[in-house]
């Protein structure tokens, strides 16, 4: 991933250096293991320990040179690792094990505590949702279909129902960060028939990982299910993300990003303040849900293993954990530094002269003896009247004769209170959401 959208506490997670640790420590576990077993002298497992190399960026060098000699990058970390601890005490290092044992462990080590970043970052944007919602649970505008004045809402159901949201994508990231936290050392094609069981064990229990039955590898559609995880977060926030670029359009002005001293929204023309984290959110998630594709993809291998997955892997799950981290925190905050404004949102409301008051008038047509269809064409031709006219909805039935409400009829249908009444009810559930 480009440093650009990397924040350095997830991008930490996946640096050579931080992989061929959790290898190192994968491989230091596993010998000490097999001491226990009586495979291993445990003096021998404990100058493993006590000689293990330093993983730093001259290892991470020492390990591509010999790469380049091996063309097997397990088994050139292998010979490094072996070399540094000496012999013949180096020669129990993955003893026993093959490449994706080693491999597949760090992948779901790392992953799961990529997902658990990812969580806490969820948290943490309900959170600012909620807030949002809370605070403006009484700011009325109106709700929109299809891009035309519907009914009206609150900006605070809006938030709230966005707080939902989100807080059924933390629970499916919840979901997906359980699904990869397992561990495989089973061996070639996963029969242990070169290493106990109690080995897996013992190094699921160190490293918080749940052993499972896996061919050589361990079974991918479960590094494809935390790339849905992604890339659903991504398309909810996308979601977010186009109703706030809608809402900060000249025409509409409802609410807009946060502008800090200094900032310039345009090279050429100093007025305009852009939507810029909205728009950056809506391209960053397209790349989450194709990187998606490719982890379905990797799901299909040849008989008990081949490596079609891993070229991919390498840059779709670092990737797609980075990215899905960001645009949490990046949408985080947005909304706490979100500008609402209140009266602007009043005054669009209130710019259809009353049509969006169309079906209370219509039910109380009924209410009235008039059959839906008759009650329907007066409501349709009046609207369309008082719009057209730019008229009040409300005088427009008042002269017509058809109408026969009363001033107390017309008063409850065009009630701004009473249609936003239950909308409080959205912001309840949105506060009732609690942490994993």
């Amino acid at each position: 991933m480009i440093e650009r959208y990397s924040l350095p506490e997830i991008a930490a997670l996946f640096t050579d250096e931080a992989r061929f640790s959790r290898y190192l420590e994968i491989e230091l576990l596993a010998t000490e293991a097999q001491a226990k077993l009586g495979v291993v002298p445990p003096a021998d497992a404990k100058h493993c320990r006590d000689k293990a190399p330093q993983v730093d960026a001259n290892f991470v060098q020492r390990v591509a040179e010999r790469e380049a000699v091996t063309d097997h990058d397990v088994a050139a970390f292998v010979d490094v690792v072996q070399q540094s601890i000496g012999m013949p005490q180096g020669a129990w290092i993955h003893h026993g094990l093959t490449s994706t044992d080693v491999v597949d462990t760090a992948w779901c080590w790392m992953l799961a505590d990529a997902g658990s970043l990812i969580v806490g970052a969820l948290d943490n944007l309900v959170v600012a949702l909620q807030q949002l919602a809370t605070t403006h649970r009484a700011t009325v505008m109106i709700g929109r279909t299809h891009g035309i004045h519907a009914e009206p809402t609150t900006f605070g159901a809006k938030a709230a129902l966005w707080a939902l949201q989100i807080g059924r994508d933390r629970d499916r990231m919840v979901s997906a960060r359980k699904a990869i936290a397992v561990c495989k050392l089973s061996g070639a094609v996963g029969t242990y028939s070169n290493i106990d069981p109690s080995v897996e064990a013992h190094i699921g229990t160190a490293l918080g990982l749940q052993p499972v039955p896996a061919t050589q590898v361990v079974a991918r559609d479960r590094h494809a299910e935390f790339l849905w995880a992604c890339a659903s977060i991504g398309t909810s926030i996308e979601a977010i993300a186009v109703e706030l670029r809608h809402l900060q359009r000249t025409e509409v002005s409802e609410v807009r990003e946060g502008f800090k001293q200094g900032q310039k929204g345009s090279s050429a023309m100093p007025h305009k303040r852009n939507p810029i984290s909205a728009e950056t959110l809506t391209g960053l998630s397209r790349v989450l849900r194709s990187n998606l594709q490719t982890g379905m993809q990797n799901v299909a291998l040849w008989h008990e293993r081949d490596i079609s997955h891993s070229s991919a892997e390498r840059i779709v799950l670092p990737d797609s954990s980075i990215l899905a981290y960001y645009v949490v925190k990046r949408l985080t905050r947005l909304i706490e530094g979100l500008e609402v404004d209140a009266p602007r949102m009043l005054h669009n409301l209130e710019s259809s002269f009353g049509v969006v008051f169309s079906q209370p008038v219509l039910l109380a047509l009924v209410d009235s003896g008039l059959s839906r269809d008759d009650a329907y064409r007066i409501v349709q031709e009046t609207t369309a009247l008082a719009w057209n006219s730019r008229t009040s909805f409300r005088d427009v039935l008042g002269a017509d004769a058809r109408v026969q409400l009363t001033s107390t009829q017309l008063d409850h249908a065009f009630d701004l209170e009473r249609s936003v009444r239950h909308a409080q009810r959205t912001i309840d559930a949105a506060l009732a959401i609690t942490k994993a």
